[in-house]
């Protein structure tokens, strides 16, 4: 049976989480902190009793623990330098998302997770839940038809304070990667381009754009449209987003907490302008943990299975091509190819 000695990068609050999940685990233990402030990781160790080494620095962790496995919620920025050093050290990297700070780091990881043989996962906990799943199965079955028209709208109105609020891109950079690695996963279809306008509507608290509307095209000849806002107060989406599929015998909606439903057009001959629909049920068929740790499990089964996970960084980045795409279409003003 393989054994994980982990090494935790990032003792900040996500911290917190990744270390309950390894602790619960027979096949896992923490043998490093890694934090550039060393009373956060500190802080960690005594929460959780660890007796583990404290480090500043990754390689050293790494060297000195005899780690195989690296945890990475560090910050984005610093994302590129841990998991390349980890990878090229012979570690295997789960990670939060973002993967990187920009395209070119995203793919000079990926490259180093190929070269090192290694895996590289990147958090998408939104893709464990039960309605979503049981929405990508309504599609998949083929009962709307072929999808051609995929909507999402995300409206919230959350007072974060901190760095979110000056950011010049809050919306776009921090949040808008669930909603488009979730319509990646619904269709089953990649991104090929984009068109975004972000802007701050007036009212808005932030000093950045907190608003934006995409146009994607997918790779199965669909259009996602997402429209979205974070100054947004009054009727909220759920944090899942709300959503509809048009396909070409029917739709598919779901509002991001109840169960998704669909009406397709009745299969008895019609002579109407508009045609009668039947309303299709759903029911759910995801029997694994939600959230955080469904994805943990997954990435900890592709490892055991030694295959390649959901959120492999390779596929990943295809979802942190919808985020930097949206960005430059948005400063050059017109479509750009991803």
């Amino acid at each position: 049976m393989k054994h994980f000695r982990i090494a935790v990068a990032g003792c900040g609050g996500m911290a917190n989480t990744w270390v309950k999940y390894a602790l619960e685990r027979q096949d896992a233990e923490i043998v490093a902190l890694v934090d550039i402030n060393e009373e956060n990781a500190k802080a960690i160790d005594q929460r959780y009793g660890l007796n583990c080494g404290i480090y500043r620095e990754i390689d050293e962790a790494i060297r000195n623990s005899g780690a195989n496995l690296v945890f990475d919620v560090t910050i984005p920025e610093a994302h590129h330098h841990i998991v390349t050093t980890a990878l090229k050290m012979g570690c295997h990297v789960l990670g939060e998302k973002p993967m990187a700070s920009s395209m070119e780091e995203a793919r000079d990881m990926v490259a180093a997770a190929d070269r090192s043989g290694k895996m590289y996962a990147v958090m998408q906990n939104r893709r464990y839940l039960k309605q979503i799943r049981a929405f990508r199965q309504l599609i998949e079955s083929g009962v709307i038809g072929k999808p051609g028209f995929v909507c999402a709208d995300f409206f919230l109105g959350p007072h974060f304070g901190g760095f979110r609020e000056i950011m010049e891109s809050p919306l776009i950079l921090d949040m808008a990667i669930h909603t488009f690695d979730q319509a990646r996963f619904i269709t089953g279809a990649d991104p090929v381009s984009v068109y975004c306008h972000e802007f701050n509507p007036s009212g808005s608290w932030y000093s950045g754009n907190a608003a934006a509307i995409c146009i994607f095209e997918f790779s199965n000849g669909s259009v996602f449209c997402y429209r979205g806002s974070w100054c947004a107060q009054g009727a909220p989406t759920s944090w899942e987003s709300s959503w509809r599929v048009t396909g070409s015998k029917g739709t598919a909606v779901w509002d991001g907490i109840n169960p998704p439903y669909c009406e397709v057009v009745s299969p008895e001959k019609q002579d109407k302008f508009i045609y009668d629909v039947e309303r299709v049920e759903t029911s759910y068929s995801w029997d694994g943990r939600e959230g955080h740790e469904g994805c943990l499990d997954e990435m900890f089964n592709a490892l055991l299975q030694e295959r390649k996970p959901e959120t492999d960084c390779r596929d990943n980045i295809k979802s942190m091509a919808m985020v930097f795409g949206a960005l430059e279409s948005a400063k050059k003003g017109r479509k750009v190819m991803l």
